[in-house]
């Protein structure tokens, strides 16, 4: 098998470090050598947080090179921007439709681009969810990115059952059954 390598994007506070853990979870548990790495721009709440997966025979290095990723997970539009640049030509990038302002635009030194994702479709295969919304009607707007996890992972080497597995080994266990809930409805989405 060739390496398969994700790139998780992110926020700091949106779970981006937990989706990874999940992640290599589900590689170790297909029986595949994993490397994870993870890029903090800032460790609070509001910076931009990367994280590579990389799983098959023999993995030698964690980090996914420019244009190399098989799968990009965005869990906010401008951050799905800040990478597209690392996706394959024929990857796939899996969005979640929501906007939070860094910094540079909260103080007005920068403007939030508009119509990202519509731009992103043009040259990308896309896949996009409002993870937030739909977390919010679930009753615990924290597993949004557990949402988006199921969009990809229905998209992946693995079944459902194995992903529920390792989700419940992963997560607190007091979150497992919403946890749960949340990747069945990402999965869904994704039919």
């Amino acid at each position: 098998m060739e390496t398969k390598n994700i790139m998780i994007v992110g926020v700091g506070g949106q779970g981006t470090l937990l989706t990874s853990r999940i992640l290599g979870g589900i590689a170790i548990d297909g029986g595949y050598d994993v490397k994870l790495s993870e890029v903090h721009g800032m460790a609070q709440r509001g910076g931009s947080v990367v994280t590579f997966v990389r799983y098959g025979e023999k993995v030698a290095e964690p980090i996914v090179e420019v244009g190399q990723a098989d799968v990009l997970i965005a869990f906010e539009r401008l951050e799905a921007l800040r990478y597209i640049h690392y996706l394959k030509k024929d990857g796939v990038l899996i969005v979640n439709d929501q906007r939070i302002d860094p910094i540079t635009v909260v103080t007005g030194v920068a403007e939030y681009p508009e119509n990202i994702i519509e731009n992103l479709e043009k040259e990308n295969k896309v896949l996009k969810v409002d993870a937030a919304t739909e977390a919010k009607n679930l009753g615990n707007p924290k597993v949004f990115n557990i949402i988006v996890l199921g969009l990809a992972g229905a998209h992946m080497d693995f079944s459902k059952e194995q992903w529920l597995s390792v989700i419940e080994k992963t997560v607190p266990p007091k979150t497992v059954e919403i946890n749960k809930k949340a990747f069945e409805l990402g999965w869904r989405l994704a039919q």
